[in-house]
């Protein structure tokens, strides 16, 4: 996938661990939990159907702001090497109730030596929304989760 500067944000890391590893950390709940948000987020509970159409659920507990549902859809899954969610739809491809920003992702797993260069794309359907995903913290919050999962699938 193409960089669209307009819509998109990316984010680009180079993991110590192959992409068997980093596989394991995105595809096993109790892996995964301990990487997707960045602390002192934590993830109350998680449902993951990896396959198109199913279910990706979230469900974080921020502190002092209480629980943060997110509700989306597996687009595509390729083992070890992508995975593309969105959260402008649910499970079984049916369009979401209220979407936070309606975004599409796009995480790549390539291998790069003995480790993997790990991509994750977050595609927005205008300017306003992706810069409002910016200025959340798109790079500092995808950053700090990139590097737990760096750090976690390297311990594997």
């Amino acid at each position: 996938m193409d960089l669209n500067p307009e819509t998109d944000l990316e984010l680009i890391r180079h993991f110590s661990a192959p992409p068997a590893k980093v596989w394991r950390c995105w595809s096993e709940v109790g892996l995964m939990k301990q990487w997707w948000v960045p602390k002192p987020v934590w993830v109350r509970q998680m449902e993951l159907d990896l396959r198109p159409g199913g279910q990706f659920l979230t469900v974080m507990v921020v502190p002092d702001h209480g629980d943060h549902l997110v509700d989306g859809c597996f687009l595509d899954v390729v083992p070890e090497r992508r995975i593309v969610f969105t959260d402008a739809l649910v499970a079984g491809f049916r369009p979401a109730g209220a979407a936070m920003f309606g975004f599409t992702a796009v995480i790549t797993m390539q291998p790069e030596g003995t480790g993997t260069l790990y991509r994750a794309l977050a595609m927005h359907k205008d300017k306003t929304i992706r810069d409002q995903h910016e200025q959340m913290g798109f790079h500092e919050g995808w950053g700090t989760c990139a590097d737990q999962l760096n750090a976690l699938s390297a311990g594997l």
